[in-house]
C-alpha cells in the first residue's frame, strides 16, 4: 500500500475531478470505475447538469486504495468490502478510545483543581 499512499500525495489538488481523469490517474478503465460505484457505496461522484461524473480527492484516494485491494492484495470485492467496512469501524473505535482518555485526563485536573 506504500506505493498508494504516496501516490494519494501527488494527487492534483482540485476540488473534482472527471471520470477520465480519475481512470488514468488510477490506471483503470472508465467502465471499472462505474462498476466499483455500484459495488462500493462509499464512491459517490457528483453529477454535472450535463450528467458528467464528479469525483471528490476522497473518491479518488478510496478508488486507489480498492485497486491496491483488489489488483495487489488480491481481494476479492466482497473482502476489500469487508476489508473496508472494518478499518472504518476501527478508525471510529480509537477515535471514541481517545476522546474517552482526554475526557478522564481533564475530569481529573478539574477535581484536582476543585481539591485545592
Amino acid at each position: 500500500m506504500n506505493n498508494n499512499k504516496s501516490y494519494h500525495n501527488e494527487l492534483p489538488d482540485k476540488l473534482y475531478f472527471k471520470i477520465g481523469e480519475v481512470g488514468s490517474l488510477a490506471g483503470l478503465p472508465t467502465y471499472v470505475l462505474r462498476f466499483w460505484e455500484t459495488e462500493f457505496r462509499k464512491i459517490k461522484p457528483k453529477r454535472s447538469t450535463s450528467g458528467q461524473r464528479l469525483y471528490k480527492k476522497r473518491d479518488v484516494e478510496l478508488i486507489l486504495q480498492i485497486k491496491h485491494l483488489l489488483y495487489d492484495k488480491k481481494f476479492t470485492i466482497q473482502g476489500a468490502k469487508q476489508y473496508l467496512k472494518l478499518k472504518h469501524v476501527d478508525k471510529k473505535v480509537k477515535l471514541s478510545t481517545i476522546s474517552i482518555k482526554e475526557i478522564r485526563k481533564e475530569l481529573k485536573s478539574i477535581r484536582d483543581l476543585l481539591a485545592l
